[in-house]
């Protein structure tokens, strides 16, 4: 379905094709989603709805795809995780134009860093590199630390000042020893992030997907958004492709 036109490489792209086989530019993948989805009736009265993680780095996916489809609906929280739950799919929902479809696309993100460092990436106007995705990297620190510790649960946050990456941190914890066992873990933390945001969007899609209204349908983009350096181009690498009803019934694998 997604298939990678040639590249020039550098430090970071060498290292993407290495770590993240599959992974395509962005502007190759919004192509090839527009012309995957056409078949299926999705036009100009597509919503286009995302969760993608607030970190700066990811509006360049953002306005890659609203130049195909429009303005978005945010549905991300930190490291990408779907927090707008279920009433932000609802309201999306009733955005819908009349007799149109909705696209979410959906992930975690990590960055790669002029010298093919998984887990940092070159900012505007900074010296060197830094973490990418921040949020991520606090998240596996803590799993981590709870893990040597022998506990395999967090309590769950009871004030709203940080909740978003206590959440991210619990979310992740059922991924401790596949992190721990991981040769790489830098490479293995998105792989394990995207598994616990699959899951946790189909919970979304399956509790609200009666409010897309008539025929309209729900396309699931979920994949890992590759962050690079200024001058590089940002990847994307596509992981499910799938089509529902409002019943939040599987119609077509992509």
């Amino acid at each position: 379905m997604f298939k990678l036109t040639k590249v020039a490489f550098s430090g970071a792209t060498d290292k993407i094709a290495k770590s993240f086989s599959g992974a395509i530019p962005n502007h190759q993948i919004v192509a090839s989603l527009s012309a995957a989805l056409k078949p299926h009736g999705y036009g100009s009265d597509t919503l286009l709805a995302t969760s993608l993680c607030c970190d700066e780095v990811n509006r360049t996916l953002e306005k890659d795809l609203i130049g195909e489809f429009g303005d978005n609906f945010s549905m991300g929280g930190l490291a990408g995780f779907p927090f707008g739950g279920v009433t932000s799919f609802g309201a999306m929902a009733h955005h819908i134009p009349a007799g149109g479809s909705c696209l979410i696309v959906y992930g975690p993100h990590v960055g790669v860093d002029a010298d093919g460092v998984v887990g940092q990436v070159n900012r505007r106007g900074r010296e060197g590199s830094g973490a990418c995705c921040g949020s991520a990297a606090a998240a596996a620190g803590f799993v981590s630390q709870q893990f040597e510790a022998g506990k395999r649960d967090s309590p769950t946050p009871k004030a709203a000042l940080d909740a978003q990456q206590a959440y991210v941190g619990k979310l992740l914890l059922p991924y401790a020893e596949r992190l721990s066992e991981s040769p790489d873990p830098a490479v293995e933390l998105p792989f394990a992030l995207f598994d616990a945001q699959k899951a946790f969007m189909n919970d979304i899609v399956n509790a609200a997907a009666g409010e897309v209204a008539g025929e309209g349908k729900i396309a699931l983009l979920g994949g890992i958004q590759i962050n690079t350096p200024e001058g590089d181009d940002d990847y994307f690498l596509p992981i499910e492709f799938e089509i529902r009803d409002n019943k939040g019934k599987v119609v077509k694998k992509l």
